[in-house]
């Protein structure tokens, strides 16, 4: 039976036989000493990503030392509200910090400010590129894509994208974009070669 440590991108802890290629953690320990969790998500307002292996460092998942938690990537920690390390990612969390402009601390106890009581967006683009929403099994993105041809002809595409998710697999995927926009900049031959259709 797996333990009950691994995070999605929105921030809950599932067990799950998968592997993550992230470590990380949510400032100490909250499992039992049975290995598993009770109500509590969280240790303190630092919530951390970290190296999965770093100088052949070893710990125990759900032992005496903090509880770990587990990320198919960096992504999804991001997403989970995780940043990088300043013990085993040093380079990056520097770098985290700068573009945040701030101290880790504070940032942590925004962050998780944040986390308890969400603020709304408001206003139009108000939600950052790469947004996601999801309910149920639909997810649903926004993103924007710029396409180049040979000539030097190009075009940046808005798209929203809609996904089934079925036992954590996507398993229909639909794209949605203003195809005038890419109608009216594409090349002669672009158009011409689809005019046909796919087969």
């Amino acid at each position: 039976m797996p333990l009950q440590n691994r995070v999605t991108p929105f921030g809950n802890i599932v067990a799950v036989e998968s592997r993550g290629t992230m470590l990380g953690n949510r400032g100490g320990k909250f499992h039992r000493d049975d290995k598993t969790l009770g109500r509590r998500r969280w240790a303190s307002h630092h919530w951390i990503a970290c190296e999965l292996h770093y100088k052949g460092m070893q710990h125990e998942a759900m032992g005496k030392g903090y509880t770990s938690l587990f990320f198919l990537d960096e992504v999804t920690a991001l997403a989970a509200g995780h940043r990088p390390c300043f013990f085993c990612r040093r380079a990056e969390a520097k770098r985290f910090m700068q573009l945040a402009g701030m101290a880790a601390d504070p940032f942590d106890r925004l962050l998780h400010e944040e986390r308890r009581n969400p603020p709304l967006p408001q206003g139009e683009g108000a939600l950052p590129d790469g947004t996601m929403v999801a309910s149920g099994d639909h997810v649903m993105t926004e993103h924007a894509e710029t396409w180049t041809w040979e000539e030097g002809v190009s075009i940046t595409l808005r798209f929203t994208s809609v996904q089934e998710v079925r036992d954590g697999l996507v398993h229909r995927w639909w794209d949605y974009l203003d195809f005038s926009g890419l109608m009216a900049a594409a090349p002669q031959w672009w158009l011409d070669h689809i005019a046909p259709g796919y087969k």
